[in-house]
């Protein structure tokens, strides 16, 4: 069975904001799990002018110890991220997956930054999308109870993510205040 998650929202900052401040997301008081973040790949289509970025987000995993032990895994965790600005469109949509126990469970986040249709000059619409898929065929029941788990993890996170990032926005616009004042 697939878990699903779905949510959207309009942040109050305009597209330009919250796209710079998707590359300062981390580290920030609401996400603690989060140690690493790395730059693997960075090109600009040049005729596009689409940025692509590939990053490695390192995570302390917080799975009960007894799933960590028993599949083998640790509590350091990776996850892939890949992101597409487009200037000309004003989007940026960003795709993660887990690489770490991905053999037993995976999960696949996909976020999209639009100009929201309700003010497109200063909000920006959010939608987060997330299928989470256990990959325990003998171990059926232990795999459901995972998927579950997970897919409440993933909801009580989101909402972290929300704050963090609302969080790093203020700070990147007080910050442009305080240039502009100097």
């Amino acid at each position: 069975m697939v878990h699903f998650f779905k949510q959207s929202f309009d942040y109050d900052h305009d597209w330009t904001t919250v796209s710079k401040g998707v590359w300062q997301k981390y580290p920030n008081p609401y996400s603690a799990h989060v140690i690493s973040v790395d730059v693997l790949d960075r090109s600009i289509d040049p005729e596009t002018g689409i940025i692509r970025t590939e990053r490695m987000i390192g995570c302390k995993q917080s799975a009960p110890k007894w799933v960590v032990k028993f599949l083998g895994g640790s509590e350091d965790a990776f996850v892939r991220e890949v992101s597409f600005v487009d200037p000309q469109t004003s989007r940026t949509t960003i795709t993660t997956v887990n690489l770490s126990l991905s053999q037993y469970m995976t999960v696949l986040e996909h976020i999209d930054y639009v100009p929201s249709p309700s003010n497109p000059l200063s909000k920006t619409l959010f939608r987060q999308t997330a299928e989470i898929q256990a990959r325990m065929t003998k171990w059926k029941s232990l795999g459901d109870k995972l998927e579950s788990w997970s897919a409440e993890r993933f909801r009580s996170n989101a909402v972290l993510g929300r704050q963090g990032f609302e969080h790093v926005l203020r700070m990147l616009c007080e910050g442009q205040e305080q240039k502009a004042e100097a």
